[in-house]
């Protein structure tokens, strides 16, 4: 029998929102941190009181950060694939010469 969701207290600039899902709990205060700290952090820089405009900020934020990573894996991921290809062409040459 599936174990149900635990409903988990976290508080983000200084409200609480009561969360529920099947996400480990400790993970879900490590996410709500996070973003806490992101909506203080623009707050301090924009002088902000207006915590909706602040969500929508830290959201920006953490968009421009999750595309930026996003952008730095695929060329990542371009760079090895490159290297693999050269690596199995390298392979093949070399067992073409030993047959």
């Amino acid at each position: 029998m599936a174990k149900a969701p635990e409903d988990v207290l976290v508080v983000i600039y200084d409200q609480e929102y009561h969360m529920r899902g099947q996400l480990d709990p400790e993970y879900i205060h490590k996410l709500a941190k996070f973003l806490d700290g992101k909506m203080r952090s623009i707050a301090g820089r924009s002088h902000t009181v207006d915590s909706l405009r602040v969500a929508v900020l830290a959201a920006l934020n953490i968009a421009d950060e999750y595309h930026q990573m996003k952008a730095r894996l695929d060329s990542y991921e371009k760079q090895v694939d490159e290297r693999l290809h050269r690596c199995q062409e390298a392979v093949d040459h070399i067992l073409k010469q030993a047959v």
